[in-house]
């Protein structure tokens, strides 16, 4: 004879997810609830990957949650040509930065808003609104039946054929600057609100269905994303996923509530004799323990750890020698996932015992999915199938497990999140160092720091004049963001001889992010931990944290690299900047800058005006360092002989038994004498030493103590400042 099973049919109207629901109830209704195979719908990472291909599934979003969205429509990549000169005869440099404007649909329902947008793996657009790099322009479609054409759009492909995508959510992006993404879209995710609050399951399902599928209530989901070619596709990873279960009847698919009372199955009503026959009692089923799951392991998108895979278990031993795994792609936070878990590993071992009973044909009031209570036996059980046969309604039921104890915490555990920070305002730095390498630097060069108030900063765009602002050229961007502060106290004069052992000094750096180190080797290294405090360059060995962003620092190496001039005179408040080459940004200047006010403007996506900055450049790196152990001594002949040790620019390690290399094309100096009231006279020299004859003292004239001053000439430019000294002479 034929077995009727019944089903219920429900219909998906409209949008991109079309089709029949199909047989929803029929085979079992738990966790294989949707049998027929076919039809698709999300799954666990298919919402990270961005598309541009016709015929994609648009999903509906629910909640909130993060996807990755569909290109529609975008703009070839637009150059921008840069072009750019040191300066009169030098030669230009050109160079190229590439933009895109698109637009990326992101729902087949209405969102509420956009929150945050991930560009490849990184922050694009903070919580706040706030944007980490250079975009023109962004508008936000939310979806409704009366939204207007994108003006951007309709300007490129002409008013009249240009659709409003109305019913549709999503963004439109003007000019993103491409230089960080290897000059191409990059691949863009969005957290979006499609609801003010997490959607019970049976929202879902009845939205998707067009109110086909009714019920109240189902496992609360802080988003999903539906999508797939029918009701059955759109939903079917969850049913198989969660604890859930769908009833047919006659007002179609309901989901099941399963705190609503069961229907209680007489005794009698198991004996009744229909055409001779007498229906038998209940049978029942158990099956094998060792063919059932002893630990479940679920995975899902937590929105603690920006919609990363999570992961929470349930297991009911420690050995848990069989373990199954389920993909629910949805957002749930660690604890749902937890209960979830709990809930599914509980069924499972309360589903092994199957109840198989014979009713009246009566009784096909009870539906697939409708709740139980037999007689004789414990708890609550829930029809999985019902068939017709001979006017006996024959039914199979499911053991579901009594209510669950309080489930232990569940943490998400830590993911890689990008901190969503503001970019905040930039702060420029211009460096006029000595030469860094142990080379004789060639052409003159500024060194430029930047970096912003908050630790979300990355870059800024540079432009540089040499005209007092009259024109400007681009130079390009920074580098990544230097550690910049400022003094609290003003730097003791010291000397460049010995470490100094009992001077410290306060720093107080722009943002909480930034962080000084001590090093033991500013022995060895003329580099290590060296860094800028007013014009002298200074070396630490140690640096304490005493508050917040502030450092003290110690065991200090004074006058570094020929900088012995700038020792005294320090003031509170000084400029600090820590001279790292990867935080400097170098652009190379015309000789005829050098003596000029160089401005530098810098643009980030966290300034609201540009920063700028300026300083009459000295060329320092051209310039041989002033020269040291000045000496005089007094000649019988009436004359002073004076002395002094150089210092080279071609390396700065202390060499034992040899001087330091010349670094110039030839060994020169000039030495200027001088009197209060006199007449300077300049002595040129190419060695080390000069002689101020009595005739020099007398063409000077003058009164008091003679001053020394001395400069070595360099290839390029001369010592700037000099060394110098006072002698006391009688008149």
């Amino acid at each position: 004879m034929a077995t009727l099973v019944l089903t219920a049919v429900g219909t998906l109207v409209g949008g991109p997810i079309g089709g029949a629901i199909g047989a929803v109830i029929g085979g079992t209704i738990d966790r294989a609830i949707f049998t027929p195979k076919g039809a698709t719908g999300a799954r666990l990472g298919s919402l990270a990957v961005q598309s541009s291909s016709y015929g994609s599934d648009l999903p509906k979003l629910f909640g909130t949650m993060r996807v990755a969205g569909n290109v529609i429509w975008s703009t070839d990549l637009q150059e921008s040509k840069h072009s750019s000169s040191a300066g009169k005869g030098s030669p230009k440099t050109t160079s190229y930065t590439y933009s895109a404007s698109f637009a990326v649909v992101l729902s087949a329902r209405p969102i509420r808003a956009i929150h945050r947008i991930w560009a490849d793996g990184s922050l694009l657009r903070g919580a706040a609104g706030d944007w980490k790099a250079d975009v023109g322009g962004f508008r936000v479609h939310l979806g409704d039946e009366a939204q207007a054409v994108d003006p951007l759009i309709a300007s490129a492909q002409g008013i009249d054929t240009t659709p409003a995508h109305r019913g549709l959510a999503y963004a439109v992006f003007e000019q993103l600057q491409l230089a960080d993404f290897g000059n191409r879209i990059p691949s863009l995710s969005f957290e979006i609100e499609a609801d003010a609050a997490a959607v019970p399951l049976a929202t879902i399902a009845a939205t998707l269905s067009d109110g086909e599928v009714a019920g109240a209530g189902g496992p609360l989901l802080v988003g999903y994303a539906a999508s797939g070619d029918s009701l059955r596709g759109a939903i079917e990873g969850l049913a198989q996923a969660l604890p859930v279960a769908f009833a047919d009847g006659a007002d179609g698919v309901t989901l099941v509530d399963e705190t609503a009372a069961p229907v209680a199955i007489d005794a009698a009503e198991l004996g009744t004799a229909i055409d001779a026959k007498t229906a038998p009692h209940v049978v029942l089923d158990r099956q094998a323990a060792g063919t059932l799951n002893a630990a479940i392991a679920i995975s899902y998108y937590d929105p603690a750890r920006d919609y990363q895979l999570g992961s929470q278990s349930a297991r009911r031993d420690a050995s848990a020698r069989r373990a199954g795994a389920i993909d629910l792609a949805a957002a749930v936070d660690a604890a749902s996932a937890k209960a979830i878990a709990e809930a599914r590993l509980a069924r499972e071992w309360a589903g092994r015992t199957t109840a198989t009973l014979t009713l009246p044909w009566r009784r096909l009031d009870i539906g697939a999915g409708a709740l139980l209570t037999l007689p004789g036996q414990d708890g609550v059980w829930r029809v999985t199938q019902r068939s017709l046969e001979s006017m006996l309604a024959t039914f199979t039921a499911q053991r579901l497990p009594a209510d669950a104890a309080g489930l232990p915490a569940a943490s998400p555990g830590a993911g890689v999140a990008e901190a969503d920070l503001p970019a905040g305002p930039t702060t420029l730095a211009l460096l006029d160092l000595p030469a860094s390498g142990d080379d004789p630097a060639t052409t003159p060069t500024l060194l430029i720091a930047a970096a912003g108030a908050s630790a979300g900063w990355r870059k800024a765009a540079l432009l540089g004049s040499l005209d007092g602002g009259a024109s400007w050229q681009t130079i390009g961007q920074t580098a990544a963001a230097a550690v910049i502060g400022t003094t609290s106290g003003a730097l003791p004069p010291g000397s460049a001889l010995l470490r100094d052992m009992t001077a410290s000094i306060d720093v107080v750096l722009l943002d909480d992010a930034m962080t000084l180190g001590g090093s033991g080797a500013t022995e060895a290294s003329a580099t290590a931990n060296l860094a800028l405090i007013g014009d002298e360059l200074v070396q630490f060995a140690a640096a304490a944290q005493t508050g917040a962003r502030t450092f003290r620092l110690s065991g200090l190496l004074r006058g570094r690299r020929g900088t012995e001039w700038a020792m005294a005179g320090h003031v509170a408040g000084e400029r600090f900047v820590l001279v790292d080459a990867d935080t400097l940004c170098a652009w190379t200047l015309p000789a005829s800058a050098i003596g000029s006010t160089v401005r530098i403007s810098a643009s980030g996506v966290g300034d609201v005006a540009p920063a700028e900055a300026s300083l009459t450049f000295q060329a320092r790196a051209l310039r041989p360092p002033a020269p040291v152990a000045l000496s005089a001594a007094l000649q019988p002949d009436g004359s002073v002989l004076v002395g002094w040790t150089r210092c080279s620019r071609a390396g700065w390690v202390w060499l034992d038994d040899t001087d330091a290399p010349l670094g110039e094309e030839s060994e020169r100096y000039r030495l200027t004498a001088t009197r209060a009231g006199g007449t300077p006279v300049a002595i040129d020299a190419t060695v080390p030493a000069a002689t101020v004859s009595a005739a020099d003292l007398a063409a000077i004239g003058g009164s008091g103590p003679l001053s020394i001053a001395i400069v070595q000439i360099g290839t390029a430019a001369a010592t700037l400042p000099p060394a110098t000294f006072t002698l006391a002479m009688g008149d």
